[in-house]
């Protein structure tokens, strides 16, 4: 599958705010910007089309999406290198990981699948198997659960992060593309790119209580 995304396309803060880390997919690398300065520090070299990145609670790793190498870089913000690649299943787009730090969440769009990763050993733990299509996953504040948005399925995926099992399948809009949780984490909100709504989502009872018009091809929602 030939790239298509634009460069760059994500970017991610690290959470004591010295770096920012930028996905350049059609450089298939990562800048890494040092916020003191506004400075680019190093450019890492990952795997081809480099999507999305997400960085551990101590801000020690960033870990990249390579969606046209189908895999995952793991790269050290002490060094700026890439310390472990991590095979995953096909097309991997977003990244998230669990608040204690322990495991990041996959989002296989190819292989309707999230793979979830042991980041104590930077291995493939398990494969959970989802919705058609998953291009986004959110993990809940308490990190007791992750939300998959299935652009496919027109569904969000309800995954038990102790036990790695789906608890729930919950209907959204046409193409749901993004997920997120709020701060409390008692509402999910997902845009549908397909219906140009936002559905909200009742996490206690994993049941849409509301459907939000918005503007055309909604992509992207922050809670505060």
């Amino acid at each position: 599958m030939e790239s298509f995304f634009s460069d760059p396309v994500h970017v991610a803060i690290a959470p004591d705010g010295a770096r920012a880390y930028v996905t350049n997919a059609g450089s298939h690398n990562v800048s890494v910007i040092d916020t003191a300065t506004y400075t680019v520090t190093a450019k890492v070299k990952v795997g081809r089309t480099a999507f999305n990145v997400a960085v551990m609670p101590d801000s020690s790793r960033a870990y990249v999406t390579d969606t046209d190498s189908d895999s995952v870089s793991v790269i050290s913000a002490a060094t700026s290198t890439v310390i472990a690649t991590v095979p995953v299943p096909a097309h991997p787009l977003k990244v998230a990981i669990t608040p204690d730090g322990a495991k990041a969440y996959i989002a296989d769009a190819g292989a309707n699948s999230i793979t979830v990763i042991d980041t104590a050993t930077n291995t493939v733990a398990m494969t959970v198997a989802v919705g058609v299509i998953p291009v986004d996953v959110s993990i809940s504040p308490d990190g007791g659960l992750a939300y998959v948005a299935n652009a496919g399925a027109e569904t969000v995926s309800v995954i038990d992060t102790t036990t790695n099992t789906v608890v729930a399948t919950v209907r959204v809009g046409a193409i749901p593309v993004h997920v997120s949780v709020s701060p409390d984490g008692s509402k999910v909100y997902v845009t549908n790119a397909g219906s140009n709504s936002v559905s909200v989502i009742d996490a206690s009872t994993d049941a849409v209580t509301a459907t939000v018009p918005v503007g055309v091809l909604p992509v992207n929602a922050a809670v505060f």
